[in-house]
């Protein structure tokens, strides 16, 4: 029999990154390095610059994001990253899908408290 699982079995879902990304790109155009701290702000603290770089090329040949080299002024060109339409249909898809998963927790939550007469 398989022990309980453990509070890192039950984390956000794989797809968050992705999320977090086009949510961050619906703000505006933005920058690899500067993505990496807004999603650490977002929920994904051990989120490394290599997991960011690989979800954005992957939604980048998804058609999701675009992207292209822009110069600096202080070191070498970076890569700007912009919301694509399909990368907004995504992002609505993606977020209709994690209110109905709230709304499921929720209840979870709302019946454990309910059995185990724990304060809300």
């Amino acid at each position: 029999m398989r022990p309980p699982a453990t509070s890192l079995e039950w984390g956000m879902p794989r797809s968050y990154m992705r999320t977090c990304l086009l949510l961050l790109l619906l703000e505006g155009p933005s920058h690899g390095y500067e993505l990496l701290q807004e999603v650490r702000l977002l929920g994904l603290d051990s989120a490394d610059a290599g997991g960011v770089y690989r979800s954005l090329r992957a939604m980048a040949h998804d058609e999701l994001v675009t992207a292209w080299w822009e110069p600096s002024e202080l070191g070498p060109a970076r890569r700007t990253y912009l919301l694509t339409d399909a990368g907004r249909e995504a992002l609505d898809v993606a977020v209709e899908t994690a209110q109905r998963t709230a709304r499921q927790l929720d209840a979870l939550i709302d019946r454990f408290d309910d059995v185990t007469g724990r304060p809300t």
